[in-house]
C-alpha cells in the first residue's frame, strides 16, 4: 500500500532542508535538520541556521525518515554516491521547485532590507550561485515592478560576471521604465510549479545487467530497501550475482 501523500508544506520543507546538504549528506542528516537535532555534527556545520530546522520537531524520527523516503519515491530527491557514501541530490523536478522557492526567499530578504532601510548590502553572496536560479531571481525582480530593488541590483552588477551583469542591466531598465510584466509567462510558471508539486508515482525499473546484457526487474520494494540500507543500485541481474557469489566462494 502506497504511503500517504505529503502536504505541499512538507514537500517544500524537505526540499529546503535538502538544499543545505546537497551532495554532502544523506537522509539521516536531513532527518536531523528537520527534527531540530542538537547533535554535534549538525551544529558544527551550522545546519541549525536552516529556515526549516526543527520544523518536524514533534514528529518521531522514523516518521521523518518515511517522509524523506516518500520524496525519493515520488521523484523529488535522489541518491548519488561519494565513494561508498550515499548523498542526497535533487531530481530535475525537485530542483525546479526548490529553485523557484529559493528565488522567492532571496527577494523576501531584499524586502526585509528595504524595511530596515539597508541601502548598501554586500551582494557577493549571490556570486557563483546556480545560474538558472540567479536568472529566476532577476526575472522575479523584474516582475515585481519594485523600483526599490534597483540599488541592490546596481550593487550586484558591480561584482558578478558579464552575462549576469547584462541580465541585471536589463532588469534595472525594466524597473525604471515601468515595463508591464509578462503575466502569461508568470501564470505558465505557476501552472508548471503546481504540476511539479504533484510528484511522480514510484514505479518498477528494468536495469540492464553488466554481465549478460539482459534486463532485470528492480522493484519498488527493492529500491526502497536498497536506499534505506545505503546500498548502490544493483549492476547485475540476480542470476549473474548468484554466479559471481558462487565463483567467489569456490575461489575462497
Amino acid at each position: 500500500m502506497e504511503a500517504k501523500r505529503l502536504s505541499e508544506a512538507d514537500i517544500l520543507a524537505i526540499l529546503r532542508g535538502a538544499d543545505e546538504l546537497i551532495a554532502q549528506g544523506g537522509r539521516s542528516l536531513l532527518a536531523k535538520i528537520l527534527k531540530g537535532s542538537r547533535e554535534k555534527k549538525v551544529l558544527e556545520l551550522g545546519l541549525d541556521d536552516c529556515p526549516v530546522y526543527g520544523c518536524f520537531k514533534g514528529v518521531k524520527l522514523e516518521e521523518v525518515l518515511e517522509k524523506i523516503d516518500w520524496m525519493f519515491d515520488h521523484d523529488f530527491l535522489d541518491i548519488e554516491y561519494s565513494g561508498k557514501l550515499p548523498m542526497i541530490v535533487f531530481t530535475e523536478r525537485g530542483w525546479y521547485i526548490e529553485r523557484d522557492k529559493r528565488a522567492d526567499e532571496f527577494l523576501r530578504e531584499w524586502d526585509k532590507w528595504i524595511a530596515e532601510d539597508r541601502s548598501a548590502p554586500d551582494m557577493t553572496y549571490l556570486k557563483d550561485r546556480n545560474r538558472k536560479m540567479i536568472f529566476l531571481i532577476l526575472e522575479k525582480a523584474r516582475e515585481s515592478q519594485n523600483k526599490q530593488y534597483i540599488p541592490y541590483l546596481e550593487a550586484w552588477k558591480q561584482i558578478d560576471y558579464r552575462k549576469v551583469r547584462e541580465r541585471i542591466t536589463s532588469v534595472i531598465q525594466s524597473l525604471e521604465t515601468g515595463e508591464t510584466p509578462d503575466f502569461q509567462a508568470i501564470q505558465e510558471r505557476e501552472v508548471m510549479l503546481k504540476e511539479a508539486l504533484q510528484g511522480d508515482a514510484p514505479q518498477d525499473l528494468y536495469i540492464k545487467c553488466w554481465e549478460c546484457g539482459n534486463r532485470f526487474l528492480f522493484s519498488i520494494g527493492e529500491q526502497q530497501f536498497y536506499r534505506k540500507m545505503g546500498f548502490h543500485d544493483p549492476k547485475r541481474c540476480p542470476e549473474c550475482r548468484m554466479e559471481r557469489e558462487m565463483s567467489d566462494f569456490l575461489d575462497f
